[in-house]
């Protein structure tokens, strides 16, 4: 059932049916993949923080090293030094979850803060400094701004996901900010001024939470993608966690050695890990925005 409602000026259309019922099945599928890697990795990542394992991450067992999957007791198989897979695959989700968690409140809570000041008020002092903030930002390659923080302070993933974070912010200022000077051609923004509504009602509610929720939804997700595959990038180079701490990247560049010798599983394991995690936070990400923006509706 459709309603007919007349806000500000202009004539809206919206539907008495929950957001999940109007979507199309293939967004559904998305989210649903997407909340179950999220699921997945929220579980391991408490299993780690609580030592509820199967293993000892740290247990060296010599006469099992390089065990095949499905061995007694380890599901996934051992490693190079017998310790079990599986328990290094759910520890190594600490390496990212925390640090990419940082990352991404840095740059969607500074970047919606610079995106509101440089799009909302009408001084465009605020716009000028901002837009110079931003391109002196991204006139830094990321890449040369990491290494330079590993080399003044010891590989720590926190440090570099601080780094991502800034960089970032940008992005997230200009979506906002673009957002939002549409936003100020609608009726609706001059009737809530006319109206006499505070500020903090119009940004907080009417701007963000209404018409900015999607791209703040679609930047974490794929913020945290980025975060993923950042830090098993660095610690697969050896810039980022280091053994014997586990981390997905250095798990692939420690099995990749004994890859040619027919023993895949060491560097396979955490490779499929880190595809089908991205995976699911894009696919997440893409499913919701469509699915609030009612793009394939359209």
């Amino acid at each position: 059932m459709k309603s007919y409602t007349q806000i500000s000026g202009e004539i809206g259309e919206f539907s008495d049916l929950p957001f999940w019922k109007k979507a199309d099945d293939i967004d559904l599928a998305y989210v649903g993949y997407g909340l179950f890697v999220v699921t997945l990795v929220i579980l391991s990542y408490f299993l780690g923080a609580f030592n509820l394992l199967p293993h000892d991450p740290q247990d060296i067992n010599l006469e099992l090293m390089m065990a095949p999957p499905l061995t007694s007791g380890h599901l996934l198989g051992t490693d190079f030094m017998g310790r079990d897979m599986l328990t290094r695959l759910i520890v190594g989700i600490q390496a990212y979850f925390l640090p990419g968690l940082l990352a991404i409140f840095i740059a969607l809570f500074f970047g919606t803060v610079l995106g509101v000041l440089s799009g909302y008020p009408a001084k465009a002092g605020f716009d000028t400094g901002i837009t110079y903030f931003a391109n002196l930002v991204d006139s830094f390659p990321r890449l040369v701004l990491i290494l330079l923080v590993i080399a003044a302070f010891k590989p720590d993933i926190y440090y570099i996901m601080l780094v991502v974070g800034i960089t970032n912010i940008p992005a997230v200022a200009s979506h906002i900010k673009g957002k939002i000077l549409f936003l100020k051609q609608k009726n609706f923004i001059e009737a809530d001024i006319a109206l006499g509504l505070p500020t903090r009602t119009i940004i907080l509610k009417h701007i963000l939470w209404h018409n900015c929720r999607s791209i703040l939804i679609i930047q974490a997700t794929l913020g945290m993608g980025e975060a993923i595959l950042m830090e098993t990038s660095l610690s697969y180079l050896g810039f980022g966690v280091q053994e014997p701490t586990p981390s997905w990247g250095n798990m692939v560049q420690a099995g990749s050695n004994y890859f040619m010798k027919g023993q895949f599983w060491p560097s396979t394991a955490p490779s499929l890990a880190i595809l089908f995690t991205i995976l699911g936070f894009h696919l997440l990400g893409d499913g919701l925005n469509n699915i609030l923006e009612g793009k394939r509706n359209k």
